[in-house]
């Protein structure tokens, strides 16, 4: 197996978690790695063992010897980052959402294809074996028809209005947050599961903290309660702090979910409920390894994972035996994993989430803006697009 030079550019909390997760594939090296600043991205190579560093990712992008990227910056960057290294023959794993808008996502996709990289967005939460087990059920057609959808993904990070992180602020996150960070999960995920698209969906976003307090130097984002009222600016906030949303999914399921990054105790309350005319599942972001099975007519099951006991197309994304967790961090492997095998051999199936993905994903954030704008239903363009 031949090894793969990459580099990881962003050096915070998502380029920590790409980097450790990039070594445990075995073939894959991490040649350099890219932050905002010379010192930054030196403190980021230093701490997990990269020679090269650098605040210039062109320089990155120059070197042929290194055939991928991992963009892992704040979104703003993931367009013309992308881009650039697309247009320079790079294949490209860029961080959800995939873009600042549906245009800028259109034009990755279409270099993307143009110019034949392999493209990735990282909806890694797709990953849990679990998970996967409840995509063949229902495919099988174990749950039946699906009729009802329905779920949460609630944190409490940003419940204080001390909380802050470049993500509150639309110049780098866009004009959607809870929404845009952790709804576009939510709404990728409950189509990866069911096999179909969300048609129509009507939207409710909230800002509770109208100001909040940003400190005046950087800091750990739950450190701010820490600070002395004079370390503080106040500072107006025009992105969201929770959200819901009614949808229709396909022709027939109906459902609603909510999104919350003020929900008390809730650490990655990533919850998602599927009901057909068989039976129903439940599954926990917190309590991955475990999957509650709803039944009319026997008694309610809660099985945990085993891959040995998982549809066998399920079993081949855990790599430990039962009693064994898997979590966030495999996740990620396991998409990592996909993304370069298809590197390494361009006859490989594509088994990850493409920039395709996260066109419809962004489209579909684009209709949530106008559906709270509007406050009323609005229809995706997913039911004229399949016939």
């Amino acid at each position: 197996m031949r090894k793969i030079r990459t580099a990881v550019i962003g050096a915070g909390f998502m380029g920590k978690v790409h980097s450790e997760a990039i070594r445990r594939l075995g073939n894959v090296e991490i040649a350099a790695v890219a932050a905002s600043t010379e010192e930054e991205a030196r403190r980021f190579a230093d701490s997990i063992g990269v020679e090269r560093s650098t605040a210039d990712y062109n320089t990155i992008l120059s070197d042929p010897s290194i055939e991928a990227v991992h963009v892992c910056t704040p979104n703003a960057l993931h367009y013309p980052i992308s881009k650039a290294a697309m247009l320079a023959g790079k294949h490209v794993l860029c961080e959800k959402p995939l873009a600042m808008s549906a245009a800028e996502a259109r034009e990755m996709l279409k270099i993307a294809e143009e110019k034949g990289v392999v493209h990735c967005v990282n909806h890694n939460l797709r990953y849990y074996p679990v998970l996967q087990h409840v995509r063949r059920m229902i495919a099988n057609g174990e749950l039946g028809d699906v009729l009802v959808v329905q779920g949460t993904y609630s944190q409490d990070w940003l419940l204080y209005d001390t909380d802050y992180n470049w993500r509150i602020e639309r110049r780098h996150n866009g004009p959607l947050r809870v929404m845009g960070d952790i709804g576009s999960h939510w709404m990728d995920m409950i189509q990866h599961l069911t096999g179909l698209k969300i048609t129509a969906l009507c939207a409710d976003l909230a800002i509770f903290h109208k100001t909040r307090k940003r400190p005046k130097v950087s800091i750990q984002t739950f450190a701010g309660k820490t600070l002395r009222p004079e370390d503080y600016d106040e500072v107006p906030i025009d992105t969201d702090d929770f959200g819901a949303v009614l949808l229709h999914l396909g022709d027939r399921a109906r459902g609603a979910f909510t999104v919350s990054q003020v929900s008390a105790g809730c650490k990655n309350r990533f919850q998602v409920e599927i009901y057909g005319t068989k039976c129903g599942i439940q599954w926990n972001q917190e309590k991955p390894d475990e999957l509650w099975i709803g039944q009319r007519n026997s008694p309610n099951q809660m099985i945990v994972k085993d891959p040995s006991l998982l549809e066998p197309e399920a079993s081949t994304y855990a790599d430990l035996p039962g009693g064994h967790s898997e979590g966030y961090d495999d996740t990620h492997k396991q998409v990592y994993r996909r993304f370069y095998r298809k590197i390494a051999d361009p006859a490989a199936p594509v088994e990850f989430p493409t920039f395709a993905d996260g066109l419809w994903g962004m489209e579909l954030l684009e209709r949530v803006i106008e559906s709270a704008e509007r406050r009323g239903w609005v229809e995706t363009g997913a039911a004229a697009a399949a016939q």
